[in-house]
Order: C-alpha cells, then structure tokens, then sequence
C-alpha cells in the first residue's frame, strides 16, 4: 500500500488518561474529529468512546491506554488493565469494549507518545529512546531498534526505585511502593510535598530539588540500562515548567559522574507534541494494524 493509499484510509485512535481521555478521526492524512471525554469509571468512560466510535466509520482503530496493561495478543487477559493504581480500573479489559471488526493495535500511553515523538516531535530520527511522562503518575515508553520494547510486559519503570537525598523524608505518595519514582516525583508527589495543589507550587519551593533529584536519577538508570540515545521528557508537570528539563539534566549528568562521556546537554529533551503525543501515537497504533 503506497503512502498515497494510506493516507486515503480513515484511522481512529483512543488515548485513554488517568484523568481525561481523547478519541480522534484520522481522514486524508490529518485528524478531523476530535472527542474529550473525562474518564471516571469503566463502564462510563468506556461506554461513552464505544459510542463515539460506532458514530464513525473507520478502517483501523489504535488504542493507547494507561497501564499497566496486557498488551500480548497471546494472552488470555489481552486489553485487560492490571492492578492499578486507578480506583475501579483493574479488570477492565479495553479490548472487550472498544474493539469492532476491523484491525485494532492495542499499547499504552507511553509508547503510543513514545513513537509519535520519533515520528513527529522532539526525537524524530531517533532509533533507540525513551518518553518519560510526568503527570498524574509517572511512566516511560522505550523505543530500541525503532520499535517498542516490551517483554513479558510493557516497561514500568516509573515505579523503579532511586536513591534519596539523605535530607528527603518525604513517605512518597504510591500506593504500591510509597517512594519509588512516581510516588517522589509525580504531580501528585509534588503537591504532597508542598502541601498545596500541584499548579500552586511556586518555582522556587524547596520540594523541587527532592523532584529533581528523583526524576534525575531514573533517567540516569534509564541510560545505564538502555544506553539510549535521547530521553524525551513530557506529562502535565513538565510541560507546564520547562525549566525542569534543563535541571534535571544538569542533576542526571553530575549523578552519573563521567561514567557515560557521550551524555551531555542536549541528552534530554523536552517533548514537542504536548497533549497531541497520546492521539497521534494511538493514530500509528492504528497506522500499524493496517500494514500487519
């Protein structure tokens, strides 16, 4: 099928958030439909994006959901959200409800971004990366050898465990692990931290520096790990503050102290697409299900 061909088709995509979830129509190569939906609990949310998809008419649909999530076709809990930390959520299976006929492709939010900022954003042309997402919770989509990396599951290393600043007495706010990274440096972290709503911290208090560290240190793993090329960082906390970026990189380098000489400035970067990173990304999802 030439690119011609395909841009002829129509694409659905769902990005399923922790708080808010789109659903976009995809005609002649540009979205020309575009539904928010607030997501409460299954039956609602989901009720409502199986509604707006049977008003469309669609050739492939892409769904990007938070996780964790069974992403293997292979399993017997294909689609089905795991435990997680989304009251209500853990059982649902977005396959079951949302999935018509047609081909579907099913990741999470992070890939799907993952792969729309390699397609369109801040690390097009890169071949081995990772989307980190900084909002409500914490997550990271990894890209290797252009594809995303998965295993017996998708990655979930915002739950991975860091190192504290000797002074941080912060409990951490997950309520899996307490003070992995995601309970130390999430949004909601952060608010805990201030003791004021998150958009309220002001710049300059002093929870940021315990944030920084945190989110400093995961990339620092992330590298050590995968040896990737760019980290793209993204979510909610992060675009709202750009300035994190430039901080967490001047932290992550002086955290891994000259043991990787390649990472410089410019190794993290901030993401380009905002909030379009999770539609676009469920659009390649669909985009991938037609060329299988």
């Amino acid at each position: 099928m030439s690119s011609t061909d395909h841009d002829s088709l129509s694409l659905a995509g769902v990005e399923l958030g922790g708080t808010k979830t789109i659903v976009v129509l995809k005609r002649g190569g540009v979205i020309a439909e575009r539904v928010r939906i607030a997501t409460t609990t299954p039956d609602q949310t989901l009720g409502q994006v199986a509604a707006q998809l049977a008003a469309w008419r669609f050739d492939a649909l892409g769904i990007a959901g938070f996780g964790p999530l069974e992403i293997d076709p292979a399993s017997p809990r294909f689609g089905q959200l795991l435990a997680t930390p989304k009251p209500g959520w853990s059982g649902a299976n977005l396959i079951a409800r949302l999935a018509g006929n047609g081909p579907v492709a099913l990741s999470t939010d992070v890939i799907a971004a993952a792969l729309a900022e390699a397609e369109t954003g801040a690390a097009v042309g890169c071949r081995d990366l990772c989307y980190v997402t900084v909002g409500t919770g914490i997550g990271v989509g990894i890209i290797a050898g252009g594809a995303p990396l998965t295993g017996r599951l998708h990655p979930e290393a915002g739950h991975m465990r860091v190192a504290r600043v000797p002074a941080d007495s912060f409990p951490g706010t997950c309520g899996f692990h307490h003070d992995c990274l995601e309970g130390l440096a999430s949004g909601p972290a952060i608010g805990a931290r201030a003791g004021r709503a998150g958009a309220a911290v002001s710049d300059d208090d002093p929870a940021w520096r315990f944030v920084v560290d945190a989110l400093a240190q995961g990339c620092a793993n992330l590298l050590l790990t995968l040896s990737s090329e760019t980290i793209v960082l993204g979510g909610g906390v992060i675009v709202s503050r750009p300035w994190l970026v430039p901080a967490i990189e001047a932290r992550m380098i002086a955290v891994l102290a000259g043991y990787l000489p390649d990472v410089g400035a410019g190794t993290l970067r901030l993401a380009k697409l905002g909030e379009d990173a999770g539609p676009i990304g469920a659009l390649l999802l669909a985009s991938n299900a037609l060329k299988r």
